[in-house]
Parts: structure tokens; C-alpha cells; sequence
């Protein structure tokens, strides 16, 4: 049996993936999922673990150095969508317009802990290039209500974009754009597309932490895993690089 730790933003396409691993090479695997960031703590603190497969390269990286380890495999990329209550928006609305409105509450995942709120905060960074002010005022604004040590956990079936707004603890949710797809086919939803020159690539690592996980990375891969990974709004281009 295989132990795996995985970001949580894989657990829906996990499951196809490892019931064509497992047809593949008869070998089981146990999933727990959750942010890579905690992931990689509960790694360095002594679980047991055959492949860590994260949202970022860098905590993969961190692994390595230590000698946790023994290689860090790239396997998909993913970027960034915002997701806004239909009902707060009005015509001519966009990504933009919207981020910059500050009546609107945005929440977002928890930098440190998990990627996806580094890389909220990478594009916080890359507005605020753009638009002085405008990216500080968002990580003043910002709410980290998913993805933390001390977060309530997101409920069983549920997106973090779509339960936070539906649950009312804000109107705008900036998250990973392999949920899109999923997210409109809600109608009380919005989600826009945050264009390339301003996104931020996230790029999906594997550590492989002992020589059991070696068959799992190599798998993530090939074409078969590719193709699954893209049928769940996963690129898998390489970007130049990543952190989180």
C-alpha cells in the first residue's frame, strides 16, 4: 500500500488517476489530502510517507534539502480564477473591476500554509505593479478563511469558492482555475478569468519520499495521467518557475 500526501486541490481528479495507477500496476494507494504547506510539516515531523504531491515546487525543494526526499518530479500547472455572487455584480463587470471594489469581502486561502494563498499573494503583488495600492489594499482586505492551521474545514463535496460565498463569510473567492469548469455551472456564480500577463502559474511537484513511491511518480507523467490531469482543468506545461 502506497501512503500518499496530497494537495487538496487534487482530490477530485485523484481518484481517476490512481484507479488507472492501480489498474496499471496492481499497487494500492491511501490518499490524505490537505494543505501542502501543513503537509510538508507533518513530512519533516516523522509520517510516513511514499510521494507528497504539492501545489508548489517549493516545499518538494525544501523536502530534498533536507534529504526527505530523494527527487522532485513537475506534473501539472494550474493558475488562478476569481469567483463572485452573481448578485453583487453589475454589467460591465470584470476581474478587475471587481478586485478593486472594496465593498466587496474577498476571501482567499491561507498564505504560508497552503499555495494557493501564496499565490493569491503573488498576484496581489503583480497588481500592485500594475495599479499602485491596489495589491496593498487587497492583502489588507483579504480574508484567509480556508488552508490554515486553525480554518474551519471546508464541508464534504464542497468548493471553498462557492461554500464561503453561499455561506455569506464573503462575496468573492480567489482560488485555482482548475475549478472553473465545476464553479459555472452554478448560476449564482461569476467566474472570471484573470488574463496570462497578470496570472500566476502554480506548478504541481511530486516529492518522492521513499523508493515505493517511485512507480507513482513516474506515472503522473505519462500520457494517460496527462490526459486526466487536463480533463480537470490542469495544464501541464512547465512554468519558469514557482513558490508557495
Amino acid at each position: 500500500m502506497l501512503n500518499v500526501l496530497a494537495a487538496g486541490s487534487l482530490r477530485r481528479v485523484w481518484t481517476p488517476l490512481m484507479m488507472k495507477f492501480q489498474a496499471e500496476t496492481g499497487m494500492a494507494v491511501e490518499t490524505h489530502f490537505g494543505p501542502a504547506g501543513l503537509l510538508r510539516q507533518r513530512i519533516e515531523a516523522g509520517e510516513s510517507c511514499d510521494l507528497f504531491a504539492s501545489a508548489s515546487a517549493n516545499h518538494p525543494a525544501i523536502l530534498a534539502e533536507a534529504g526527505l526526499a530523494s527527487g522532485c518530479i513537475p506534473f501539472a500547472t494550474n493558475c488562478l480564477c476569481l469567483t463572485v455572487a452573481r448578485r453583487v455584480t453589475v454589467a460591465g463587470d470584470d476581474w478587475l473591476s471587481l478586485l478593486s471594489n472594496p465593498q466587496l469581502r474577498l476571501a482567499t486561502s491561507t498564505p504560508g500554509c497552503d499555495p494557493s494563498g501564496d499565490y493569491a499573494w503573488q498576484l496581489f503583488d503583480n497588481l500592485e505593479r500594475y495599479q499602485p495600492g491596489l495589491g496593498e489594499s487587497l492583502k489588507n482586505r483579504a480574508l484567509c478563511l480556508v488552508g490554515g492551521v486553525n480554518s474551519v474545514a471546508i464541508p464534504p463535496g464542497e468548493m471553498a469558492a462557492s461554500w464561503l460565498i453561499r455561506s455569506e463569510q464573503a462575496e468573492m473567492f480567489l482560488g485555482y482555475a482548475s475549478y472553473a469548469s465545476s464553479l459555472r455551472q452554478h448560476t449564482d456564480m461569476l467566474v472570471c478569468d484573470i488574463p496570462a500577463e497578470m496570472n500566476v502559474v502554480a506548478d504541481y511537484v511530486s516529492a518522492i519520499c521513499s523508493e515505493m513511491g517511485t512507480a507513482l511518480g513516474a506515472f503522473l507523467r505519462t500520457p494517460t495521467a496527462t490526459y486526466i490531469l487536463k480533463e480537470y482543468g490542469f495544464g501541464v506545461g512547465l512554468s519558469s518557475g514557482s513558490d508557495g
